[in-house]
């Protein structure tokens, strides 16, 4: 019985792999943009789980960009420090003393902890910041009301594309500076991903949530909505199904989309190896909003399922 066991597992792995190969030669040398967070940041074997995706991501000739935030750890330093942590519609009030610490935070260890984890996978990571090579130039958020809280202004990418076509693995925290002034901003990292992948005409953009995805129904996980339209994805915040901090990640991967991103998935970061089974399985995890047509173009001998995720020419 042991042996017709082990026989099964490895015909299930094996089907995997096959099923999987499919979407490896389909994205074989597309972007996709990765916004890292969460549980996924904060649990030591979500994180672990993750560097393995990227690392596999990166090794099969996929080129990841990840994007990541840092709330937890800005939140312990802030506390050790004795500086009071300050929300106001659900942004953090970020004066001198708070960006000092969240660039401190964000750029000098959670990127290059994100680094050494991926690189000691032998993946090729590199880490920045929203200031180098003024990849991200930032502008005030709102009327200044919550401090160096900033929003992108504008996206230069060239830094990145020597690195991208060499084969490494940009890191990339969400904090800018003003052209102006050269004063650090904290901008919200859904933000920077999702603006970061228009730019770089991401095949897809990626959020890593502590949610199943998109819901019908708030109290029910089965609820999941896996696949949308970009006008229904609209509709759906303005039927008040999507709400609270759900808004501001929808409304971001339908920024990206209209703006020529292919695809945008909302996924639940809490789920070991979650962006494998988004990217290279037919069914995937949580909820994909499409920018344009699945019909056009499906590569010959790809099942139907494969189109309708968004694997499109």
């Amino acid at each position: 019985m042991s042996n017709y066991t082990h026989a099964g597992d490895d015909a299930l792995r094996v089907s995997v792999l096959s099923e999987a190969l499919l979407y490896i030669q389909r994205f074989t040398g597309r972007r996709i943009v990765i916004k890292y967070g969460g549980a996924a940041m904060a649990h030591t074997e979500l994180r672990a789980a993750v560097f393995r995706d990227l690392a596999l991501l990166a090794c099969v000739g996929v080129q990841p960009v990840v994007v990541h935030g840092g709330g937890l750890e800005i939140n312990q330093w802030l506390k050790r420090l004795a500086i009071p942590a300050e929300f106001r519609d659900g942004l953090r009030v970020t004066g001198p003393a708070t960006m000092d610490v969240v660039e401190m935070v964000l750029v000098g260890r959670v990127n290059k902890q994100i680094v050494n984890g991926l690189n000691q996978l032998g993946a090729r990571a590199v880490g920045l910041s929203g200031s180098d090579g003024r990849l991200v130039e930032a502008r005030l958020w709102g009327n200044g009301s919550h401090g160096l809280v900033g929003d992108v202004a504008r996206i230069n990418p060239e830094v990145l594309e020597p690195l991208l076509e060499k084969g490494y693995v940009p890191v990339i925290s969400s904090v800018a500076a003003t052209p102006d002034d050269g004063r650090t901003h904290n901008i919200n990292a859904d933000t920077v991903a999702g603006e970061l992948a228009a730019a770089l005409e991401a095949e897809k953009l990626i959020l890593l949530t502590d949610t199943p995805g998109i819901l019908r129904d708030r109290s029910d996980p089965g609820s999941l909505i896996r696949e949308l339209r970009l006008s229904e994805a609209r509709q759906l915040i303005a039927d008040g199904v999507v709400t609270g901090g759900m808004t501001p990640k929808t409304e971001c991967c339908i920024r990206a989309l209209a703006q020529g991103v292919t695809a945008a998935h909302i996924i639940d970061g809490r789920v070991p190896h979650a962006l494998l089974l988004e990217i290279f399985t037919n069914v995937g995890i949580g909820t994909m909003v499409e920018g344009r047509s699945a019909s056009c173009d499906k590569p010959t001998g790809y099942p139907d399922a494969v189109a309708s995720k968004g694997v499109v020419n």
